[in-house]
């Protein structure tokens, strides 16, 4: 399990050093319901980063590893258990700057399976850009790719393991986790919702 990403389309990042609005107010993001099976609000203060915040509620279901069988043994009550813990969430408790804008740690509250733990994501800047339709600003669209290795998940009560016939596990402790994010900051000045722009394309994983 060591080197299974488990991609869940969207999550975590209250650090969006690469913007630089004109409006010294917090924007706030909202995750894209699109592209993800949960919920989540991303409030940036452009004049503050340390007080900015993230959280979200993510739905077991949109677990994925490009493969359909061990998905849905994740989610048996052998991994996930997605029948009584239906929800994984995350709350930010502090964000790290890094080596550039782009670069930066998310630190946090882990929920899963009833059991919280912090972790430290951490995110890249995938780049933003304003939307808009017949020349009316819509808002600003976003995206972050974080990634977090979770050294032993029987800490969240994730025990399966098989021994091979040659000897050891079929799986380790740690498991790492690549968490896509794509966010939109609606202009509050901006056309209905029946005019709202083509949704935002979610985060590419890396590696």
């Amino acid at each position: 399990m060591r080197k299974t990403a488990i991609i869940a389309t969207a999550l975590i990042v209250a650090a969006l050093a690469g913007i630089r609005p004109a409006a010294s107010d917090p924007i706030t993001f909202q995750i894209d319901r699109a592209h993800t099976d949960f919920n989540g609000t991303i409030v940036y203060d452009p004049k503050n980063l340390a007080v900015s915040t993230v959280e979200v509620t993510i739905r077991d279901t949109s677990i994925f590893t490009a493969n359909e069988r061990r998905d849905n043994h994740l989610r048996t009550q052998d991994f996930f258990w997605v029948e009584k813990y239906p929800l994984i969430t995350f709350k930010s408790t502090k964000i790290i700057p890094g080596k550039d804008d782009k670069h930066f740690q998310v630190v946090g509250d882990l929920t899963m399976r009833g059991v919280t733990k912090s972790v430290t994501l951490e995110t890249e800047f995938l780049g933003m850009a304003p939307t808009s339709i017949g020349g009316n600003d819509l808002g600003i669209q976003a995206g972050w790719v974080g990634t977090v290795t979770i050294p032993d998940r029987k800490e969240y009560g994730l025990n399966w393991n098989k021994t091979l016939d040659q000897g050891g596990t079929m799986l380790s402790d740690d498991v790492q986790l690549t968490l896509n994010v794509a966010a939109f900051a609606k202009n509050p000045n901006a056309p209905p919702a029946s005019n709202a722009p083509p949704q935002p394309k979610p985060a590419t994983t890396k590696g």
